[in-house]
């Protein structure tokens, strides 16, 4: 019998490890070790530590080679760690022997965004979704993982799926992902006709990388208040209020935030969340340009929505957090022409880049959302316009 297992108040400390393969820069793998350290944050985990190591391709017995283990082995050794998280998905095998010879609980990226996943479900529909991506997740790793399955204690990476007992073989979970696909599929019928009753408004959806600001941008849109936290995936769930500028009513919906390396078991669990954004008529891209990695962002969702189909549908990016940009661009002492030639240029260039279809904005502090407005409220009437043409409007 699977049991889930509660959750321990302390939090935990963690050392990250990253492999570099062939043609990744060390700039790339401090990125993407800041991400994971985020994401441990997130989890409820205090990254003390890092370790990387550049290999051809990574060690099919425990990912990284002897040496990098036996170095991170001697850095845990005394102290008060209890959790390594690797930055790549490992093998069932891989983890039991990491864990055999590192005698610490050892999870990999996508058991750490599960987890995330898990403890920030909310409704029927994101459980059930996070669930059946647990199992799907743990499949294949049932060979060799029974000593990672029955770990005592819960902490991150155990949440969901875990068992007390080595009871659960491969037919008790491929029964278990059955139901849960059956389950989810009523929940999915019941979401596309709540979809159908919404009549015939246009559909407009936030997307955007993790934590880039779109639920605040949705707050100050719709007037109403949705769950913003910096935390990557605060928001799991879509939201969705009619809004109306000018007498123009449309639908807002606010998704679940993209990131590179989602375990591909989460996107084909949440593609009926993801629904939203495969029927939306406009989306709006929000960008977190503060980061400064937030071009590589772009691409990870650029390339998310056109495996969703749902590139050539008619896109208005939002550059959010023009406050903090300015904060962390520009020195203080900095002229203001200065200041201003080097935003011209930035606006110019993004311009270029998407067909005028841009703007930038802060949601936070409320700056350029006049504008926002405007370009919405006029994608939206083009698209009543499209969709309606012999039909009389009356806003």
């Amino acid at each position: 019998m699977i049991e889930k297992k509660k959750l321990i108040a302390q939090e935990e400390h963690a050392v990250l490890v990253g492999v570099l393969l062939k043609n990744q820069t060390t700039e790339q793998s401090t990125e993407y070790l800041d991400e994971l350290a985020f994401l441990s944050e997130t989890a409820g985990a205090i990254a003390v530590k890092r370790f990387t190591q550049r290999l051809p391709h990574p060690d099919s017995r425990t990912f990284v080679g002897k040496g990098k283990l036996d170095e991170i082995k001697q850095y845990l050794s005394g102290k008060n760690i209890s959790l390594v998280i690797f930055d790549d998905e490992l093998t069932g095998s891989q983890i039991s022997n990491i864990e055999k010879e590192l005698q610490v609980k050892t999870i990999d990226r996508s058991d750490l965004i599960l987890d995330i996943f898990a403890s920030r479900a909310r409704t029927a529909q994101a459980k059930v979704q996070v669930e059946l991506a647990q199992y799907q997740y743990l499949l294949p790793r049932l060979k060799g993982m029974w000593k990672h399955l029955e770990r005592q204690g819960g902490g991150i990476g155990t949440r969901g799926p875990g068992e007390t007992e080595i009871e659960t073989d491969r037919r008790i979970v491929k029964d278990k992902i059955t139901l849960l696909r059956k389950r989810l599929s009523e929940i999915d019928k019941q979401a596309f006709t709540q979809r159908k009753e919404r009549g015939e408004l246009i559909r407009v959806a936030l997307v955007g990388y993790t934590n880039v600001g779109k639920s605040t941008l949705m707050t100050v849109l719709s007037k109403s208040e949705v769950f913003a936290e910096n935390k990557l995936f605060a928001t799991l769930d879509t939201t969705t209020r009619k809004v109306v500028f000018e007498n123009t009513p449309f639908l807002l919906s606010d998704t679940v935030g993209f990131i590179r390396k989602l375990p591909h078991h989460l996107v084909e669990s949440f593609k009926s969340t993801l629904d939203e954004v495969r029927e939306a008529d406009i989306l709006l891209h929000v960008v977190d340009t503060s980061h400064p990695h937030y071009e590589d962002q772009i691409g990870v969702v650029n390339k998310t929505l056109q495996e969703l189909k749902s590139y050539e549908k008619p896109i208005l990016t939002i550059f959010n957090k023009m406050d903090l940009y300015q904060q962390r661009n520009f020195d203080e002492w900095l002229e203001d022409e200065v200041k201003q030639e080097l935003l011209r240029e930035l606006k110019e260039k993004w311009e270029d880049l998407t067909g005028g279809n841009c703007v930038f904005v802060s949601a936070s502090e409320k700056m350029n959302l006049d504008a926002l407005r405007e370009l919405i409220l006029e994608r939206v009437r083009d698209m009543y316009q499209i969709r309606y043409p012999y039909k009389t409007m009356l806003y």
